[in-house]
């Protein structure tokens, strides 16, 4: 019974900083653009969060999973503290409290302000590919073919020449697995990834749905029929997600180990042929006219002097 009462008081605060953490890096990664790796290397517990994700393994689940067996605690309560879930609780809960708060207001703005809200993404991630590439190196040809590569894969995948495998339960997956594995990579962000395969809006309205009819089920005021949908939806991109985050990642991981240069000069290639991706979402809502285009220039140089002054104000982005 001897727990101290200053160090519950430590250890609630800490709780508390880590889930601060995790709204930043959630908020950085459900906007296009602003990564939240980036956040976590300028807080820096970006090493933490490297080395609890690789060490979520399924033998140590396993090795979780049998802490009922008295003979097998002693492991279980090793396995729990190597995959460090103290952190990744609290830091999970805090992103998964950003993402929720700013898919309502995404799915609010995309409905009754789509210029201004795409207009500002596409300034975002302009902006943010003109500071990832300013902090890399583009000195030989091995350095071009990987930025070019990666350029005209988002163009071609933005434009709807390249067709992902897959539709509706397949391409929701896929979405998640891709996009929780860069949400972990500075520079790269998970709502750029959504971005760019189309599903931003569709699941950020999802997400909010989801919420909504929760809150009215535990009220009384809604049904378990109208969380069905929608929570099938982001049951499966979390299911994508968690695949994405113990295989995509860790490939990805690799491959900044053997070839460190070209790999990142593809990832922010990618962020490159993202800059139009935004754009499609106004197309579908008006006409190209001069007032449109106007308003939309105009809110893209707002989204690009936000980004350079956060830049600015983190003294560089170095994607790691």
């Amino acid at each position: 019974m001897g727990y101290n009462v200053e160090e519950w008081a430590v250890d609630r605060l800490e709780l508390l900083r880590i889930y601060a953490y995790g709204l930043c890096m959630g908020t950085a990664d459900a906007l296009p653009g602003v990564s939240g790796g980036t956040v976590a290397l300028l807080l820096g517990f970006y090493g933490r969060l490297i080395a609890a994700i690789t060490a979520l393994t399924p033998r140590r689940a396993v090795h979780v999973l049998q802490g009922y067996r008295s003979d097998r605690r002693g492991r279980a309560r090793e396995a729990l503290l190597e995959m460090d879930l103290q952190f990744l609780l609290p830091l999970g809960v805090g992103m998964v409290t950003a993402v929720a708060l700013i898919a309502g207001t995404v799915s609010a703005l995309a409905d009754s302000h789509p210029v201004a809200l795409f207009g500002f993404f596409t300034g975002l991630i302009a902006a943010s590919a003109v500071v990832l590439f300013r902090s890399l190196p583009l000195t030989s040809s091995r350095h071009w073919l990987a930025a070019g590569t990666g350029t005209v894969l988002a163009l071609a995948v933005a434009s709807g020449v390249v067709e992902l495998p897959g539709s509706g339960p397949v391409l929701l997956f896929l979405s998640g697995a891709l996009a929780i594995s860069a949400m972990i990579l500075p520079g790269i962000s998970g709502a750029l990834i959504l971005i760019l395969l189309g599903q931003y809006v569709f699941l950020s309205s999802e997400l909010t749905a989801f919420l909504t009819s929760l809150g009215a089920l535990v009220s009384g005021n809604g049904s378990l029929e109208a969380a069905v949908g929608p929570g099938t939806t982001v049951v499966v991109f979390v299911a994508g997600g968690f695949l994405g985050l113990v295989t995509i990642a860790r490939i990805v991981r690799r491959a900044l180990e053997w070839q460190r240069e070209p790999t990142l000069l593809f990832l922010v290639g990618l962020i490159a042929g993202s800059v139009p991706a935004p754009l499609h979402n106004i197309g579908e809502e008006y006409v190209w006219t001069g007032d449109v285009i106007g308003l939309t220039i105009a809110w893209a140089v707002v989204g690009a002097v936000a980004l350079f002054g956060l830049d600015r104000l983190a003294g560089g982005f170095d994607p790691e």
